[in-house]
């Protein structure tokens, strides 16, 4: 009898550990994700470096993996912004836009899509609109609220 059980305690956890790894929908939804921001954040350290066409590939890069993030989870507004965030610097402005205006119907107080958002409205010459991400920020006391008043103010330079 003890064995039986023994056999059976053995294929109930062999059955869950198949199962959970098995299951790796949101395991991939969250790898993608976390793959392409590692991506961007790469990208960030080479345009700071000015190696703009090293950090336009690796941009490239992230934009894609995001692009099958999105396709399995339509209301994360992290991937969203950061889709919107990719094509921003590849100088897709208006695809950019698309992005960051989906992400804020999941989530309007969102303060990186506000911020880049903002940004998007400074490089194509929309300051009021630059100005209304501002005043979503306003009360956040955070750093993507300084960045955007900068850059608004002019005392920061937005490359793109």
């Amino acid at each position: 009898m003890k064995k039986i059980i023994f056999l059976l305690s053995i294929l109930l956890i062999s059955n869950n550990c198949l199962a959970a790894g098995s299951s790796n929908d949101g395991a991939t939804k969250i790898d993608l994700y976390k793959a392409a921001k590692k991506l961007v954040l790469r990208a960030k350290k080479l345009e700071k470096k000015n190696k703009i066409d090293k950090a336009l590939k690796l941009y490239s890069k992230a934009y894609d993996r995001l692009l099958k993030a999105y396709k399995k989870d339509k209301k994360n507004p992290d991937i969203l912004n950061y889709l919107g965030y990719t094509l921003r610097k590849k100088g897709d402005y208006e695809k950019g836009e698309e992005y960051y205006l989906l992400g804020l119907q999941i989530d309007p107080d969102h303060k990186g899509i506000n911020e880049y958002l903002g940004e998007l409205y400074v490089v194509t010459d929309r300051i009021d609109l630059a100005k209304e991400r501002l005043s979503v920020l306003k009360n956040c006391n955070c750093e993507e609220y300084k960045e955007l008043k900068e850059i608004i103010e002019g005392k920061k330079q937005s490359k793109y």
